[in-house]
């Protein structure tokens, strides 16, 4: 399922870099792709007149290649310690994806050229909490495989942090096009993790993604890579028969998996929850959504970045939690769960 941006902005100075040349040189000879280079504080053209779901699904479509500015990482709890800032946004069209909190009606992919400043920020970083370890997430805000092959930025970090002493990363992705990463000495400091889910969620929610057997398949291949491996279960939507549909998830990782599985294999497991301004964008892009959002059936609850969002019911929580951890006992006993929320 690779990614063709419809349309692509290289912002000024963007093409001073390596990367941002290389992208051009992939797209610029495609006639179905716009390419566009900025001026000085020239803004990106939107869709004038677009509704909701023009806009989003252009967005969606649009790559945005820049200078990453600001090298001051965000915080990443619970995962990590700090957001790795390779990319932001996702060619993904998941109804339920808290990214619609941030990026609203125009949710473009973009991708940050000025790689060695920011890994350069990531060795100071890791400089400053030596000898305790320095985990990054290069997913926190986006899923980085599907631009792969135009930047060959998660390539470049991978083996970044095989020379690390003190650092490590690790990202998710619902993307198989990992073929270029399993060659790479990675030293073991990269822990690749794929985002799961019941068929039920992916095929009514998880729009433009694998289906669940090929992400599986390319689970196995990272494992034979051998690096480390992670999965994220999420979001856990409750419906009718939720407990048979998961059963039958972790019953098909485990057969993919088979002589693969490796023995530091590591879970997280989140439950839905959705923001009042994500709820507003789901319900212009997705007017027939089925997700369940009614507010008088959770409960509300601030998160870290100060927003509050609308989560399951504690009873509800409980529920979740007990059935998961004694699914992923059953399934990979042993097996790392790094939480569940």
């Amino acid at each position: 399922m690779p990614f063709i941006p419809h349309r692509v902005f290289f912002e000024d100075g963007s093409l001073d870099y390596p990367i941002a040349q290389k992208i051009l040189d992939a797209l610029k000879s495609n006639p179905r792709v716009s390419v566009n280079i900025l001026k000085p504080k020239q803004r990106i053209k939107t869709i004038s007149g677009a509704s909701w779901q023009d806009a989003y699904e252009a967005g969606k479509r649009t790559l945005v290649v820049g200078i990453r500015k600001t090298l001051n990482f965000q915080s990443c709890k619970p995962s990590a310690h700090y957001q790795l800032p390779l990319v932001t946004g996702c060619m993904g069209q998941c109804e339920y994806c808290y990214l619609n909190t941030q990026f609203g009606k125009n949710p473009y992919i973009r991708v940050y050229v000025n790689l060695e400043e920011i890994l350069s920020q990531t060795a100071s970083y890791i400089e400053q909490r030596k000898p305790d370890i320095t985990i990054f997430e290069g997913a926190a805000t986006s899923d980085p495989v599907p631009v792969e092959p135009y930047t060959g930025s998660l390539a470049e970090t991978i083996q970044f942090f095989a020379r690390q002493e003190y650092g490590k990363f690790r990202f998710v992705t619902k993307y198989t096009d990992v073929d270029s990463l399993l060659n790479l000495d990675h030293q073991g400091k990269t822990m690749i993790r794929f985002s799961i889910n019941a068929d039920h969620i992916i095929s009514n929610y998880e729009h433009f993604t694998p289906a669940l057997p090929k992400r599986l398949l390319a689970a196995g291949k990272v494992a034979a890579a051998g690096y480390p491996l992670g999965f994220i279960i999420g979001p856990v939507i409750l419906f009718d028969n939720w407990e048979t549909e998961y059963k039958r998830m972790f019953k098909a990782l485990r057969n993919n998996l088979g002589s693969n599985k490796p023995d530091n294999i590591s879970f997280e497991v989140i439950s839905h929850r959705f923001t009042a301004r994500a709820k507003n964008t789901i319900m212009n892009v997705y007017p027939s959504t089925t997700l369940p959002m009614n507010e008088s059936h959770r409960k509300y609850k601030y998160g870290q970045f100060g927003y509050g969002k609308y989560v399951y019911q504690p009873e509800q929580i409980e529920a979740i939690t007990s059935y998961f951890r004694q699914a992923i006992e059953d399934s990979f006993p042993g097996a790392g769960i790094d939480y569940i929320i």
